[in-house]
């Protein structure tokens, strides 16, 4: 693995759209007790569950420290492979019939492989990048959600270096992969609420930032949208409201409820999308996803569950949680999506399906995802094919 101090852009690598081609998938055990109640239990089987469901389509990479390497192994009818002792990652290539799951030995403070994974670029000799931003816990001082990230702001490096894949150092900018989306053609959308808030990169103005986003993402062109989810912690990532599906294509988390809060900010978002064009000049054709119809709320025998460290944001009973179908998460020939427990959990799953003709449309339970702050797309990060 080299460390590389150039840009993706000026080197021919670019961001694709998660719709296409995977090599595999990275996701993290979770064990946090702030984020997990009752020590994971419940979070861990859906985990499980949506790890071999992935794992049915491309190579799974597990990532857990040594304490429940072994937990997670068992669980997932695992290997382990403890990158940390300087144990190489084998030939790992997808098989069917096999597991297709490997436990790889790398700490981290939560369970959010798409903010602390690298985002991957490849370019026409299919060669695949690393990039490894900054991490700050969405905020650091200014709202971080808690202020132990060390191992987490060190666990792309260590993905890659695991991987025998290079990487940029982006180290200087704080981003997540949970707030950019790209079109695999030159487009990313991001949210305001996100990039420009005061705990990520408040120096930079929104242009430099543009420039930036290019430069790494090897696009010519970033839709900035106004907002996110509500309520949601990240500062509301664009992954939680607004997705490619394909080129010059989007969904949009969206409610037909005026009083409810998310109305004004879909609204919002949907006028910006619908003026404007990608980087290829089309018009985007924006298909409306409706959130919960109820919101998705702290019960309170979740919240006698956690067990919140000294500087952690806290929950409370009742505290409504930004849960959106748009926190789908496409692999090779399927689509996960979330399922509440609500009656627009079918809709959303017919919508996708309309969405995506080729792919079998999965629903996965979420609940469990969601107490932790986000969800299926939130706890995957994908490793483009070369």
């Amino acid at each position: 693995m080299k460390k590389l101090i150039t840009s993706p852009k000026a080197d021919g690598f670019h961001m694709p759209g998660e719709f296409e081609k995977h090599i595999g998938t990275i996701m993290i055990w979770p064990v946090r007790p702030g984020s997990w109640p009752y020590g994971g239990i419940e979070a861990q089987k859906i985990f499980t569950q949506i790890a071999k469901e992935i794992a049915k389509h491309e190579v799974m990479y597990m990532l857990a420290d040594k304490e429940h390497a072994k937990d997670a192994a068992k669980s997932l009818d695992a290997d382990i492979i403890d990158v940390q002792n300087g144990e190489a990652v084998p030939d790992t290539s997808f098989k069917e019939g096999s597991s297709n799951i490997h436990v790889l030995v790398i700490p981290t403070d939560d369970s959010w492989a798409r903010d602390v994974g690298p985002t991957f670029v490849t370019n026409k000799r299919g060669s695949i990048r690393g990039i490894d931003w900054k991490f700050n816990a969405w905020g650091g001082d200014i709202d971080g959600l808690y202020p132990d990230y060390e191992n987490d702001n060190a666990a792309a490096s260590k993905i890659c270096k695991a991987l025998d894949t290079d990487v940029y150092d982006a180290q200087d900018f704080v981003l997540e992969g949970g707030a950019i989306h790209s079109d695999g053609e030159g487009t990313v959308i991001v949210t305001e609420s996100c990039l420009l808030s005061k705990g990520r990169n408040p120096k930079m103005s929104k242009a430099k930032i543009t420039d930036k986003l290019c430069n790494m993402l090897g696009a010519k062109k970033v839709i900035w949208i106004p907002y996110g989810i509500y309520n949601d912690e990240t500062n509301e990532h664009v992954d939680n409201v607004c997705t490619f599906t394909k080129p010059g294509e989007i969904v949009l988390a969206w409610t037909d409820d005026t009083d409810d809060p998310q109305y004004k900010m879909s609204a919002a978002d949907l006028q910006v999308l619908i003026s404007t064009k990608d980087a290829k000049g089309r018009k985007l054709k924006v298909h409306k996803l409706l959130i919960p119809k109820k919101p998705v709320c702290i019960k309170e025998e979740e919240l006698e569950g956690y067990e919140f460290a000294e500087g952690e944001d806290t929950r409370q009973v009742g505290e409504r949680l930004a849960a959106s179908y748009v926190n789908f998460y496409i692999c090779n020939e399927a689509v996960l999506v979330p399922q509440f427990g609500d009656v627009n959990d079918k809709a959303a799953i017919k919508k996708l399906k309309a969405l995506f003709p080729d792919r079998e449309v999965i629903g996965m339970p979420a609940r469990q995802i969601i107490v932790g702050g986000g969800n299926i797309h939130c706890i995957t990060q994908q490793i483009p094919a070369n």
